[in-house]
């Protein structure tokens, strides 16, 4: 019997902006971040086949959920996750970690099948947090009782952005290794972050245990998917990711999709006070002699490398510059496109040069084609501000 595998394009860390009550927030620049909102976005404009959404531990992101369900915009699957129109949703939890262990707080990601198993995790989680209802919340436990709990309910542990130099597990958590605060049989796969990429983690020793993942980080409706991955799956549910996470029957990320790691915001080392970019031996700043300085990833990860050659065969690492990213593409061409092609995914991925300058200018046409395929000249970013593209 012919095992029939497809491909599903997938991003698994959203966020829903949230107050103290619990509410909803308007983030600067984006429509409000709502469950129904996210939903919408990464089904009818973004062509997303799987999203994870990482407030799914705050009680009101659970009755909204299982309000959905009542009125049949959410469909329970048998193999876990959510059916929202054409996108499955993987109900999700950032946490933030800093136990005995951390050298400084540590973001990590864990994803669970059903609302349910989502719902006991989160009772369990308020007795160590000061207020649950909150998005990325410190949690007051060893990193390992996190770990120990998330494979107990059944669900997937994943380092969130590991390399950034604030709230990373390899940012300020350890010195050298994930063992300090982790245990290394309890993590389901490592999310590399807007700054890192494949080939710049190749000779970190003990990451080539893990399927890497590339994800948004998003804050906002329009920043969903600047980062994804490819996997190959015989449907899109919780069961099927598990199994491609952990490469078994045939199921695997199959390409991950990133920016160019020169414009992740953190990629070069740059002095906090005056924002120049420095070289990866200052210890002072060579404009204005400050001692406050950002380590940029690309430091940080020649720091953990050593000599050792990743032989895993690893999948694609796609440079792509998001939609949002290009010069003179506005909103109101971008729904030109979208009403022409239906989604990003589309236009990413199956519409030729040819088809975008029926629709758009032959310069924007051009950019677009230049973004997805990483040809367009980066202006190098860091210090928390993204780089740029422009035309070579």
């Amino acid at each position: 019997m012919c095992t029939l595998f497809h491909d599903y394009y997938a991003d698994l860390h959203i966020h829903i902006g949230r107050t103290m009550s619990g509410r909803a927030v308007k983030i600067t620049g984006s429509k409000t971040l709502t469950l129904a909102r996210i939903l919408e976005m990464a089904s009818a404009k973004k062509g997303l086949d799987i999203i994870g959404i990482i407030d799914c531990h705050s009680p009101e992101v659970i009755a909204e959920m299982n309000i959905m369900i009542q009125q049949g915009e959410l469909k329970e699957l048998s193999q876990g996750g959510l059916r929202f129109q054409e996108t499955t949703l993987i109900p999700g939890s950032e946490i933030e970690i800093y136990d005995s262990s951390c050298h400084g707080p540590i973001h990590v990601l864990a994803y669970f099948p059903t609302i349910q198993v989502m719902e006991n995790f989160s009772n369990w989680m308020s007795q160590y947090m000061k207020n649950i209802h909150l998005s990325s919340q410190r949690i007051y436990c060893e990193g390992r009782a996190v770990q120990q709990k998330v494979r107990e309910l059944g669900g997937l542990f994943i380092p969130a952005h590991v390399f950034t130099p604030f709230k990373s597990l390899f940012g300020k958590g350890v010195h050298i290794s994930l063992t300090e605060v982790f245990n290394p049989q309890l993590i389901d796969a490592i999310e590399l972050g807007l700054s890192s990429d494949t080939n710049m983690v190749k000779n970190i020793k003990e990451l080539q245990a893990y399927t890497f993942v590339t994800n948004s980080d998003a804050h906002s409706l329009g920043k969903m998917a600047r980062e994804y991955q490819k996997l190959k799956l015989m449907a899109a549910n919780f069961s099927e990711l598990k199994m491609a996470l952990h490469e078994q029957d045939g199921r695997a990320v199959v390409a991950n999709y990133g920016l160019n790691p020169l414009l992740g915001k953190y990629y070069q080392t740059v002095c906090a006070n005056c924002g120049k970019q420095l070289s990866a031996d200052d210890t002072l700043c060579t404009s204005c002699a400050s001692l406050k300085i950002i380590k940029g990833v690309a430091t940080r990860i020649k720091e953990l490398s050593e000599p050792y050659v990743d032989e895993r065969d690893r999948p694609p690492y796609i440079h792509q510059i998001p939609l949002d990213f290009i010069p003179g593409l506005g909103p109101k061409m971008m729904e030109r496109l979208l009403h022409a092609f239906g989604t990003e995914m589309t236009i990413l991925h199956r519409i030729t040069t040819e088809q975008l300058e029926e629709i758009v200018p032959q310069k924007i046409a051009t950019m677009i084609d230049l973004a997805r395929t990483g040809q367009l000249h980066i202006e190098v970013g860091g210090g928390g501000v993204y780089g740029k593209v422009q035309h070579k």
